[in-house]
């Protein structure tokens, strides 16, 4: 099956009768999943990447949102995978996406979760202070290029509101409390070399879960998009091997 290489548009397709849901970060969008998505597609998984509120489209878009409309994305894509006649759903979401995947899992009954470099702590201390600064500087023009095999799949913003990022510092905190809750079994993948979140995040996710079945995983050459980078297929491979482990006990 044929996939698009790069657009922010969602991606729906039908297999087999476990579903992923899958969750992109902070203004990001679906195509930094595709190539993770086409690969459970081809495998007769039922996949599902939405595209959460004010993202794909504008920054001016993306301003008028928080954290509650992009939660709201995920409930909303939860909510369509649970009237499909499925056996199991499991959620596996990238940077902000995995802690909103974690954050429905404490929520809502899956089947797993799997939790990409999903922040507990930032490494640019820039960000504690947005809420301050967006007054007089309302966007932060300057983005950082990724190598040329990542950026071929992302549809970035030139521009990211300051707003939102303030907004993300409260869902980080959100979901912090929210951590404990959750019991479903829990694949945590972290990138080594992740300029985006500090590892240690990867450490407190795993010690402060509640599930019985948790594992936590390294990637030595890896940074933060992991699902792009060298490592992708180790990546689709493992936790393909994650679901298949809890599917069939």
């Amino acid at each position: 099956m044929n996939i698009v290489k790069r657009s922010p548009d969602p991606f729906y397709y039908s297999g087999g009768k476990t579903g992923i849901l899958l969750i992109h970060g902070f203004t990001g969008t679906p195509s930094e999943l595709r190539p993770m998505g086409q690969y459970f597609v081809e495998r007769g998984y039922t996949v599902y990447a939405p595209l959460l509120a004010g993202h794909g489209t504008s920054p001016e878009d993306m301003l008028k949102t928080d954290w509650q409309d992009w939660w709201q994305s995920v409930l909303d894509a939860y909510e369509r995978l649970k009237k499909e006649e499925l056996d199991k759903i499991f959620v596996a979401g990238l940077s902000m996406g995995g802690s909103l995947s974690l954050y429905l899992a404490a929520q809502q009954p899956v089947d797993g979760v799997i939790s990409m470099c999903s922040p507990v702590w930032i490494r640019d201390r820039r960000a504690m202070i947005v809420d301050l600064v967006r007054f007089f500087m309302p966007y932060k023009v300057r983005r950082s290029q990724k190598p040329p095999e990542i950026e071929q799949h992302l549809v970035p913003y030139d521009r990211t509101p300051l707003k939102c990022v303030g907004s993300l510092n409260r869902l980080i905190r959100h979901v912090r409390k929210f951590i404990p809750r959750v019991q479903a079994p829990t694949l945590i993948i972290q990138a080594c070399k992740d300029e985006t979140v500090l590892p240690e995040s990867a450490d407190y996710i795993y010690k402060n879960i509640s599930s019985e079945e948790k594992y936590l995983s390294w990637y030595e050459n890896s940074s933060h998009i992991i699902t792009l980078d060298k490592e992708r297929k180790k990546l689709f491979h493992e936790v393909e091997a994650f679901i298949q482990k809890v599917s069939h006990k």
